[in-house]
């Protein structure tokens, strides 16, 4: 049987359609693999204050996954802390990273893990926004959009902080 140019466009036509198909797949499994982010907010800042605090919600993807490092233009240096009260002082410790294990919720918040602005460019003023890049060790670049407001969303108790800091 003969084939006529009609068929065989139509044939190229549907593999095509195929393979678009099986990318969109490979798409959204990939995007449900990797880490994802929720509600990235941080406090505004007072006058002349060269420090700020960000915080979200890390949720794990399909794989464990690290949190490598985060960079913001609005700020010469970011770095991950964590906070743990020792007696009646509060400890602030940058760290390395921070593990994101599989499926789970990591929430980096007032008084624990949260991201640290140092060297702040410009004041953090409540209705502002910046972008925010988080570099992932198997996610690879995630970037948000961090919203300044005078507390957590969702959660009015959260601009209270207790006990003192240090590095």
């Amino acid at each position: 049987m003969k084939h006529s140019g009609k068929l065989h466009r139509s044939g190229a036509t549907g593999w095509r359609r195929g393979a678009l198909t099986v990318a969109a797949l490979l798409a959204v499994a990939n995007a449900w693999a990797q880490v994802t982010a929720r509600d990235p907010w941080a406090r505004p800042t007072a006058p002349g204050q060269s420090v700020g605090g960000t915080y979200l919600k890390l949720e794990g993807g399909k794989e464990n996954d690290r949190l490598i490092s985060v960079h913001a233009d609005i700020a010469q240096a970011v770095q991950i802390h964590s906070m743990k009260m020792e007696g009646d002082i509060m400890r602030m410790r940058a760290l390395d990273g921070l593990e994101i294990p599989a499926g789970k919720i990591v929430e980096l918040q007032p008084g624990g893990l949260h991201i640290m602005l140092l060297g702040l460019k410009t004041p953090l003023k409540v209705g502002n926004s910046f972008p925010l890049s988080l570099q992932f060790a198997q996610s690879g670049l995630l970037k948000v959009n961090v919203r300044v407001l005078p507390v957590a969303p969702g959660n009015a108790s959260a601009n209270s902080s207790q006990g003192q800091h240090t590095h």
